[in-house]
């Protein structure tokens, strides 16, 4: 789904500029979609990725920070790499791998290309998503593919790769969830950091009408108000961030066209919370609306 954005003739000419001109994996340039809270985030994502630099998407769970990534990726017409960051990230899953294979009938070792060298060699975007979940010494492996030399040695090659023009970082962030760590400083100094909020109001009615089968206004005005009565309750510690989630609420908008709008709520977000408490909480409310 693509958005008119209308963005400053400036910002538009960045787009042309330094839009991918290789036919190169082209099934990576993602779906756009995202509905900015306000048009300057997206401008400042897009200077900044123009100039080089490495941004890093920090918010709440399910404010649409992946799908922000997404829509930069469309507007470049850049194909996006990713890598999901866990405990268990290692440098085979950042850089690649060695595998025995076959050349003519004889038996060598072939070097696959993970995404950090892919997007390198291809001068594409690079995706790393909770990037505070991966280990603190995994990560500064790429240190010198974040900062201003744009290179790394390959560990199972000995090669120096050296960044194509167009390669750019996007990162996002979870902060205080389970399993995650802070940020050193070093590694968030390679970063320009946007704050990414939950969307509300009519930026959210706007969502819903584009991205769901919904489209009984009555209902819709609905659920904004359930959302704003969560994201509330989240910022009250009411509940966890995962009740306020903007993904969650879509889901439920979609699947309230065919079964009743309360149980559409369960389904998709108060089956989702751990605490019987919170889920109560969320069914109040949507007992109040619906």
């Amino acid at each position: 789904m693509n958005i008119n954005y209308d963005l400053p003739e400036n910002i538009q000419h960045l787009l042309t500029e330094n839009k991918n001109q290789t036919n190169t994996f082209k099934e990576l340039i993602r779906q756009g979609g995202y509905m900015p809270p306000n048009i300057d985030l997206l401008i400042d994502a897009i200077t900044a990725l123009s100039m080089g630099k490495n941004i890093l998407l920090k918010g709440p769970t399910g404010a649409g920070k992946t799908k922000f990534a997404e829509t930069l990726s469309n507007l470049f017409k850049q194909p996006m790499f990713s890598v999901n960051c866990s405990v268990d990230l290692d440098a085979e899953s950042l850089l690649g791998f060695k595998t025995l294979t076959y050349q003519q009938e004889k038996q060598i070792i072939e070097f696959i290309p993970g995404p950090v060298i892919n997007a390198m060699t291809t001068g594409t975007f690079l995706y790393i998503d909770e990037v505070n979940m991966a280990k603190p010494e995994t990560l500064p492996l790429i240190n010198g593919v974040l900062d201003y030399r744009r290179t790394i040695t390959n560990p199972f090659t000995n090669e120096v790769v050296t960044a194509k023009e167009g390669f750019g970082v996007i990162a996002a962030i979870n902060e205080g969830y389970i399993g995650t760590v802070p940020l050193n400083e070093a590694l968030k100094n390679r970063f320009i950091v946007l704050e990414i909020p939950y969307i509300e109001g009519e930026q959210l009615k706007k969502l819903i009408h584009s991205s769901t089968k919904l489209t009984n206004d009555a209902t819709i005005d609905l659920f904004v108000r359930l959302s704003s009565d969560l994201i509330q309750a989240v910022s009250q510690g009411k509940l966890s961030e995962d009740a306020a989630s903007i993904r969650a609420l879509l889901d439920a908008c979609d699947l309230s066209v065919v079964i009743p709008p309360k149980r559409a709520i369960i389904r998709a977000i108060v089956d989702k919370l751990d605490e019987d408490r919170e889920k109560e909480f969320v069914k109040n409310l949507a007992d109040t609306l619906f």
